[in-house]
């Protein structure tokens, strides 16, 4: 009898024990984990894992999926003992075990270094590596509404961002796509620089400033020999780059290059600014150019490229108070006009430098400018 009874009891405990490793768990995959681990820490395996959750051999996990888990169904006869072993050693046999599952989670942690290129957002950058903007501005001390610069070097992380609700995420973007979308977040940027260029095309006065430059000249057409002498009096900027422009009216054409001179040393010392253009009292090089202009009643463009191509050029040798003069002070002498400064006489010229990070005063004999001279351009006439 007290075998029977013995008997009946074991198997009442293997019928409990069986119907509790029936049971199945929600687990929320983490970074570092694979199906191994998952199933040795609730004692399964790892085809019952696939099956509960239809998943294909090789199929990658992804960070945040919810797997279905059964509990305590696989306990090896063979083993009477089970040997505890510490986390380290965990680790270490399930690195090697698992060379070829393991999941390419670790790779996310990765950081990229990326160079800020024209056109590019915070967006952009952080959909190229499938990261998301706040990660960007982690990794990179970013304030909210700080301007990125073109050329500076961010560090982005790589693989953190994959959304639930989507289950294939598009490897790559069309171009256009974003392009629309840089244009979308910098409306206001684009529209700036357009309205400069579409004023110069639009607006009506501009037009019949030109049309009226255009028959004036066109009524006495000199002989050849008389055009090659008046060439000095009569070049293609002065019919063309003066009425074009509408903000640069002949009317106003007569401010005092001693005015200029002297509202520009009033601001020497003042810190440079990239992209400022007075506010504070800071500048970059064409921010103080258009200030100072603007306050003798002359607008000009905001760039220096774009003020190199209006008003009238002038030689070197006929430099006087209040001209404007261009350099190309880009590495290795690309050709392209990048900086400008108001020529004050006696071979200076006041500038705001980007290296001496204020307003100053240079001498154009200088070694550096003298060789990087591109062009000068007057505006103001003398009175």
């Amino acid at each position: 009898m007290k075998k029977l009874y013995t008997l009946l009891l074991t198997l009442s405990l293997a019928a409990v024990t069986t119907h509790a490793a029936v049971k199945t768990v929600k687990h929320t995959i983490k970074n570092g984990e694979t199906l191994y681990t998952i199933a040795h820490k609730n004692h399964t395996t790892i085809e019952e894992v696939r099956k509960l959750n239809g998943l294909k051999k090789g199929e990658t996990l992804k960070l945040g999926r919810v797997l279905k888990v059964s509990q305590n169904t696989y306990f090896p006869d063979k083993k009477k003992n089970i040997v505890k072993v510490t986390k380290k050693s965990q680790k270490v046999k399930v690195a090697q075990k698992n060379k070829q599952k393991t999941i390419r989670i670790k790779k996310s942690a990765k950081i990229a270094k990326y160079t800020i290129k024209n056109g590019d957002t915070l967006f952009t950058i952080a959909h190229k590596h499938h990261t998301t903007i706040a990660e960007v501005k982690k990794a990179n001390g970013l304030k909210r509404g700080e301007r990125l610069k073109l050329g500076r070097v961010l560090k982005v992380p790589k693989n953190t961002y994959f959304p639930n609700k989507k289950k294939e995420v598009t490897a790559e973007i069309t171009k256009k796509k974003l392009k629309i979308a840089a244009i979308s977040k910098n409306k206001k940027k684009f529209l700036k620089a357009k309205k400069s260029v579409k004023k110069s095309v639009k607006n009506k006065r501009s037009n019949r400033i030109l049309r009226t430059a255009i028959n004036r000249h066109a009524i006495s057409m000199p002989s050849k020999r008389i055009k090659r002498r008046l060439r000095t009096k009569y070049t293609m900027d002065d019919i063309f780059f003066k009425a074009a422009q509408p903000n640069i009216g002949f009317s106003k054409m007569n401010a005092k290059p001693t005015k200029i001179t002297k509202l520009a040393k009033k601001k020497l010392g003042k810190r440079y600014v990239w992209g400022a253009t007075g506010s504070n009292n800071t500048f970059d090089c064409s921010g103080l150019t258009t200030y100072v202009y603007k306050k003798n009643g002359i607008n000009l463009p905001r760039r220096a490229i774009a003020q190199s191509k209006v008003g009238k050029r002038i030689a070197r040798s006929q430099l006087r108070p209040g001209d404007l003069i261009f350099f190309d002070t880009s590495k290795g002498h690309r050709g392209y006009v990048n900086h400008v400064g108001i020529y004050i006489g006696n071979g200076k010229f006041i500038h705001a430098s980007s290296a001496k990070k204020k307003v100053i005063i240079t001498s154009l004999s200088k070694p550096f400018y003298s060789h990087r001279f591109k062009v000068a351009r007057r505006f103001a006439s003398a009175s």
